[in-house]
């Protein structure tokens, strides 16, 4: 895993004396959402699945839209929200990874989106003029588009001032407006009866109702985001579910089934005066299209300022001009809408659309979820909303996923967890904290206080505390440690700072430079700095008061010591692990071989009692890590005669075929050599030898003393001393 940090710059808040509600969220809300499906594609709706189907179709949509709406308010009321919206606030609340996974589909979404409205207005602009090329009438309205939110985003809306009065008259003139033909569409069709089917036909509807997220990318340019949005999205999502569900009762008993589905302008015909419906669909067309690609740009935007784009791209987070309007990310929004348009098809445009937002809802209301069901403190929302209904809306969303089409939905998930691995393999810094530090607390509470205090031998691990010093220079502990644990269990890299001058600030500062030069590394660990008169006092008191409730370590993981006078404190240090029942990991490391070729581990083995079975747990942890692959243990035993060998082979054949490990046994003959000739000469081709430590008496220094004499001039050696009030045979052999 690579690291990188990155300096980031601000965004950018609310703005005094900037947008407020209505210009600002309802404005741009309610245009996107009564746009160009509702002109173009709603009557194919009804005449698709019929008049029931169609207003489940709505009111399913809008439910999903308004517990998603809830959610925003809820965030919104409890934070400020900057540039990039949606983004801003999952990133905020779920963390960058989380957040910037989102962020990019979320502004794929939003290009798409301008493209949909594009082409829809240049189908109306080829129906009401069949001689004019649509291709072209969508290439030129994307570069007039563009250029109008290049300059100014008040001129922007102020426009869409006109349009949203177009809209009206649109409205006035369906609602005085007379049958055509005989009504004959059912109140529900089914796809025995000609349909599309319900779920295809609500995925290319969705996109209406998403218009809130209009809104909500504005949120850098209000003046007041945490009271406009809410308010402003609200009124929008209420008023556009009032009309969507009168429409479909007007459609029905004005137009006949073929007219609803073969004619995308047959709201034109039904109309008091028919006009009124071409300016209504060019002005939501245009004002959803200029409301993306004045909220597209900015979410790209944040992402360029947070640093979840490579460093190449921090162009796209430069804003011009008082409004700060983003000109580089609206061209390169340009492009991506140009690209679309050359597809030219609604049909196929809006159910990607559907899948887009529809994660990005469900991840706003998983947010929301979340922060309330923790609770902390600093989550005080003035919108508070019971966390079930934002569960309610993640799952909703979800299903409705599923529903849809359940292979892109799967595509869709494994492109989000894609940007997620991605973003977390480079370990971005962020200044905020967010609500996953909650969660981890919320659920290490749980656990703690459901560990009982004595050890289970079916889930033992070693939880090591690493008596390491500065990594740097004792890494051959951290890598044995992490060898050992397979990232499942605990590791505590401890230091001891003897000096007494040391601040709480150099302490804090120095724990902060271990803990990156970890993660730079890739090794996973907590870190822990105390300040001692000596390294021998500091270890004592870490074994002595370092844990929390039944979760301590319960192995001592440190190096051996070549300094005869230290022996004998050294020795009362490792006397008082034991004594405070800590299993004891003494690795003697040879610096010239190191670990050698991390092939050959040589276990010289008394029994399957304390020491040996707790080195025959190491050796296996050590084989099947991804440090030692395919090691070779070698299980030793040293026994007098020729005859005791057979015994002795018969009996290892029977103990390991029931431990299950996998390694070879050999018993050596002494023939008058004493044990530490044997392992001298046995060894040497050994890349790790485990030997077992008496238990430590009065006599400890001194046998110690000899232990560490006799084993000169050999491989890297682990000395190990079982003390834990556990059966580690019991680890190895399930009754």
């Amino acid at each position: 895993m690579s690291s990188s940090t990155i300096k980031r710059e601000e965004v950018i808040a609310g703005k005094k004396g900037g947008l407020g509600t209505f210009a600002g969220v309802f404005t741009p809300s309610i245009l996107t959402i009564l746009g160009v499906i509702m002109y173009l594609r709603f009557g194919w709706v009804v005449g698709q699945v019929g008049l029931v189907a169609t207003l489940l179709i709505v009111t399913l949509s809008t439910a999903i839209t308004f517990l998603t709406a809830l959610s925003v308010a809820q965030i919104a009321t409890d934070q400020v929200v900057r540039v990039g919206g949606a983004y801003y606030m999952i990133s905020r609340s779920l963390g960058i990874e989380l957040g910037g996974a989102i962020g990019v589909p979320l502004y794929l979404a939003q290009g798409l989106s301008i493209a949909l409205y594009i082409i829809g207005f240049a189908e109306s602009v080829t129906q009401a003029f069949p001689t004019v090329n649509m291709r072209v009438v969508g290439i030129v309205t994307t570069i007039l588009v563009t250029i109008l939110t290049l300059f100014s985003t008040q001129a922007a809306i102020r426009a869409q001032y006109f349009i949203m009065a177009a809209i009206a008259l649109s409205l006035l003139s369906i609602a005085f407006g007379q049958p055509i033909e005989t009504a004959d569409v059912p109140l529900w069709r089914t796809v025995e009866q000609g349909s599309d089917g319900f779920w295809v036909v609500f995925a290319v509807f969705f996109p209406a109702v998403t218009g809130i997220m209009a809104g909500v990318n504005m949120s850098g340019d209000l003046e007041d985001p945490s009271k406009s949005i809410p308010t402003g999205t609200f009124a929008a999502v209420g008023l556009g579910y009032l009309i969507y569900m009168i429409l479909p009762i007007i459609l029905v008993l004005r137009v006949g089934t073929e007219s609803l589905i073969t004619d995308p302008l047959v709201m034109r015909k039904i109309s008091y005066w028919g006009d009124a419906i071409l300016l209504g669909v060019w002005g939501a067309t245009l004002s959803s299209a200029v409301g993306s690609m004045l909220g597209a740009p900015r979410v790209l935007q944040a992402l360029a300022r947070d640093g979840v784009l490579p460093s190449r791209l921090r162009w796209l987070g430069k804003g011009s001009g008082k409004e700060d309007i983003p000109r580089s990310g609206t061209l390169l929004t340009a492009g991506v809408t140009l690209l679309a348009v050359g597809l030219g098809d609604l049909n196929v445009i809006a159910p990607v659309l559907t899948m887009f937002f529809l994660t990005t809802y469900g991840v706003l209301n998983v947010s929301a979820a979340v922060e309330r069901l923790i609770g902390s403190p600093s989550f005080r929302p003035t919108f508070k909303i019971h966390w079930i209904w934002s569960f309610l809306g993640a799952i909703g969303c979800i299903a409705v996923m599923f529903l849809i089409n359940a292979v892109a939905t799967a595509i869709a998930f494994v492109f989000v967890l894609g940007l997620y691995a991605w973003l977390e393999s480079r370990t971005l810094e962020t200044a905020w904290g967010d609500v996953r530090q909650g969660v981890w607390m919320a659920i290490t509470r749980i656990g703690l206080l459901r560990l009982h205090g004595a050890p289970d031998p079916k889930n033992w691990r070693p939880h090591l505390l690493v008596l390491s010093g500065a990594p740097a220079k004792r890494w051959h502990l951290i890598d044995l440690a992490r060898a050992l644990t397979h990232n499942r269990s605990l590791i505590t890299v401890s230091t001891v700072l003897t000096d007494g001058q040391v601040t709480a600030e150099r302490q804090a500062l120095f724990t902060q430079q271990i803990r990156e030069y970890l993660q730079a590394r890739s090794v996973d660990a907590m870190v822990r700095v105390i300040r001692a008169d000596t390294p021998f006092k500091g270890a004592e008191q870490l074994v002595d008061f370092y844990g929390l409730g039944a979760l301590m370590p319960n192995t001592v993981l440190l190096g051996d010591t070549e300094t005869p006078e230290l022996k004998a404190r050294y020795c009362q240090m490792v006397t008082h692990f034991y004594n405070h029942r800590r299993n004891v990991i003494i690795l003697r490391h040879n610096d010239l071989l190191g670990f050698g070729r991390r092939q050959t581990i040589d276990v010289w083995w008394g029994g399957l009692q304390d020491n040996g079975a707790l080195m025959l747990i190491l050796a296996h942890l050590l084989q099947t890590g991804l440090d030692w692959p395919g090691a070779i243990v070698r299980l030793r035993m040293v026994v007098p005669s020729p005859e005791a060998a057979e015994t002795t082979k018969a009996n290892l054949e029977e103990i390991l075929e029931q431990i299950r490990i996998q390694a070879t046994f050999d018993a050596v003959v002494a023939q008058d050599h004493s044990f530490f000739d044997v392992l001298q000469e046995a060894s040497q081709d050994a890349d790790l030898i485990l030997l077992g430590l008496a238990q430590p008496d009065d006599q400890f220094v001194s046998y110690f003393t000899d232990l560490h004499n006799r084993t000169d001039n050999l491989p890297s050696i682990i000395y190990v001393l079982a003390a834990e009030e556990i059966a580690f045979r019991d680890v190895l052999v399930q009754q």
